[in-house]
């Protein structure tokens, strides 16, 4: 491993050189330490890798990270970050025999059948956990097709400022010319660990997912799955986030780890054989976490670059970003909120009309034969007019509760 160690006041970043700095452009292990730090892992094999701060985005160390290399499965990290905000988590969707047609030879699978439901919720569960290509093949149509989601991946890798990927399939199976990178994989990660659902998803360890039908009961049947990261419940504070492997791309591996309120982010790339890519991976974590303080950043993760108005794009969460829906609870909260505001004006109105007729018919005679001084006008117009009121809100109420997302 040749290592380059650049003083303290080499550090300026060359604004004109690779995308988060200079010194990422390099080919050679880049690391800047201060007194008291700890030496990198020694045996470090990937031919690409990358450690980094997750919330300032300071890369701690380094090796020739945007070397275009094919990424395998961890590619789905961006496709979660472009598809995963548009559905539902608990809309039901019927799979159909075209859904699952050119899927690639070798795929992995999670078992997805046709002409059965599937929540989006469980499709994104086989995509994370078993990183079905099946899912991912589902969701794809879902979204209007496999063209158009390669298409919106790489808009996305390009507002991500993610300028070494080529995407060419939606599930990173190998493709002449799809390639990725350590540093656009850690900032497919960065930014999708920004989302609750993927932040859910990709720390899940084990599932149910749903099977085919029992031909005797004729019940649907449902088995188990398991996420194939291999340092996730292992390796501590580690939240998720995605592993790849196939013959041409060797092993990928990016995962985000916490400990002592810290967030690292960790990719290696193609090491000499595939185990050793979580093994390398869980060094470079614990050297990251012992170096805290005592290395001075050698680049930066770039941010999403701002829409065409100038400004950056907010990191809004969807409605459905949160646990999963319990079961028979409905669509989702906005409705059951707007409906329960509707209906909560409608009785405090309600309420307002008859406290007003009991003050009519126990106060004393107006002196002049005119309204009261409530305000609301005499000889009940007001009265009449709230009555109308709560019966306007009344109906809709009943219009806004909406149809209810199959589940």
């Amino acid at each position: 491993m040749v290592l380059t160690v650049v003083a303290p006041s080499a550090l300026a970043q060359d604004s004109g050189g690779a995308v988060g700095g200079e010194r990422l452009g390099r080919t050679t292990v880049q690391v800047a330490p201060l007194a008291g730090a700890p030496a990198l892992p020694s045996e470090l094999t990937g031919r690409s890798w990358l450690v980094a701060d997750a919330a300032t985005g300071e890369v701690l160390a380094a090796r020739d990270p945007h070397l275009p290399l094919p990424p395998a499965s961890t590619l789905k990290m961006l496709f979660a970050d472009t598809v995963l905000p548009k559905f539902d988590r608990a809309l039901e969707h019927k799979v159909t025999t075209a859904e699952l047609a050119d899927l690639g030879v070798g795929s992995s699978l999670v078992g997805v059948k046709e002409d059965l439901p599937y929540r989006v919720e469980d499709l994104w569960r086989g995509v994370f956990l078993s990183s079905g290509n099946d899912a991912v093949h589902v969701l794809s149509h879902m979204n209007g097709g496999i063209q158009r989601t390669v298409a919106e991946m790489q808009e996305r890798a390009r507002a991500l400022q993610a300028g070494d990927t080529k995407v060419l399939s939606p599930d990173g199976y190998d493709m002449d010319g799809q390639v990725s990178s350590a540093y656009d994989l850690t900032l497919f990660a960065r930014a999708g660990l920004h989302n609750a659902d993927f932040r859910s998803y990709c720390a899940t360890r084990t599932a149910r997912f749903p099977g085919g039908m029992d031909k005797l009961t004729g019940q649907r049947t449902s088995f188990d799955i398991a996420n194939t990261d291999r340092l996730l419940g292992k390796y501590p504070g580690l939240i998720g986030v995605k592993n790849g492997y196939t013959t041409n791309a060797g092993a990928t591996f990016t995962g985000a780890a916490e400990r002592g309120g810290r967030t690292l982010l960790v990719t290696v790339m193609h090491p000499e054989s595939q185990g050793k890519v979580y093994d390398e991976a869980a060094s470079l974590l614990d050297w990251g976490f012992a170096a805290t303080g005592k290395v001075q950043p050698v680049g930066r993760l770039v941010d999403e670059a701002a829409s065409p108005t100038g400004e950056a794009e907010a990191e809004v969460l969807p409605p459905w970003s949160r646990p999963p829906l319990n079961h028979g609870s409905g669509s989702g909260l906005v409705p059951v909120v707007w409906t329960a505001a509707v209906l909560g004006t409608a009785v405090a109105a309600w309420a307002t009309v008859h406290a007003v007729a009991r003050r009519r018919r126990t106060a004393p005679a107006p002196a002049h034969g005119r309204g009261g001084s409530s305000g609301i006008g005499g000889h009940g117009r007001g009265r009449r007019h709230l009555t109308r009121r709560a019966r306007v809100l009344l109906r809709t109420a009943a219009r806004t509760r909406g149809p209810r997302v199959p589940r």
